[in-house]
């Protein structure tokens, strides 16, 4: 077997910033044709440019996926360009950071339509063209935040908890089908979603005192998992979730 993604179709969700930027550059230095989701179609246009303009196969649509018309609208879009799909990366993430009793409805709401729901909806829309392959893959993004407490709030733990049993579940009911599930939990990565935490300095310091390694991670260290995940010298792997985390996550007392 050889790493590499040649000859594989791959969709990204969120793929114009952070993780998902960096897993869609990485998979199209492997050599996979890639499909980005981003809501900005300016940024969609201008990655899918720059791209092509270095021989890349890369395509893209601007879409909102925490609304279900939008994913829809996805779906058929890739479905008429492409006949099956290798690898399915749910990406888009997002979050607001309140205490528990603070969550109106609609941020509870907004947060579990776009972290979860667009996640459940997306592998089963798109399990027909998974399903047209013998080796195809699935890759959640999921969060440390997902297997502990983090002052990151309740309800974006709930959300990231939920992908990783997810993956557990379809890894066992799609397994004869060819498809295998796993997901990917990281830790603070460099991205525009934290850039902000990182200001306050005496986070940043609890942060690191708390990671055995003592740095931030950064995109491309995700982007390495999640394409090991997709690649075929992983095909005996599923229904695992990889924490990059520095050590995060085995750091005791």
């Amino acid at each position: 077997m050889n790493w590499n993604l040649k000859n594989k179709k791959a969709l990204v969700t969120g793929g114009t910033k952070g993780i998902g930027l960096a897993i869609a550059e990485e998979f199209l230095r492997l050599g996979a044709s890639v499909f980005i989701v981003a809501r900005s179609q300016q940024e969609v246009n201008r990655f899918v440019d720059e791209w092509h303009n270095n021989n890349f196969d890369a395509r893209g649509i601007a879409a909102d996926v925490s609304i279900k018309e939008d994913r829809v609208k996805v779906f058929n879009l890739i479905k008429k360009e492409w006949d099956n799909l290798d690898i399915l990366v749910n990406n888009v993430g997002t979050n607001i950071r309140k205490k528990t009793i603070d969550y109106t409805q609609d941020e509870y709401e907004k947060l579990f339509e776009t972290n979860l729901h667009s996640t459940v909806d997306f592998c089963k829309l798109f399990y027909p063209l998974l399903k047209r392959n013998e080796k195809s893959s699935i890759i959640n993004i999921s969060s440390v935040a997902g297997g502990t407490h983090l002052r990151t709030g309740s309800v974006y733990g709930m959300t990231k908890a939920a992908i990783i049993q997810l993956t557990r579940n379809l890894s066992v009911e799609w397994a004869p089908d060819g498809i295998r599930v796993n997901a990917v939990a990281p830790w603070y990565i460099q991205t525009p979603l934290v850039e902000n935490l990182f200001k306050d300095e005496k986070y940043l310091s609890e942060v690191l005192n708390r990671t055995p390694m003592k740095r931030i991670g950064n995109p491309e260290e995700v982007a390495a998992a999640v394409a090991f995940f997709a690649m075929d010298v992983s095909s005996y792997i599923t229904g695992q979730c990889l924490y990059v985390d520095g050590g995060f996550m085995v750091n005791g007392f």
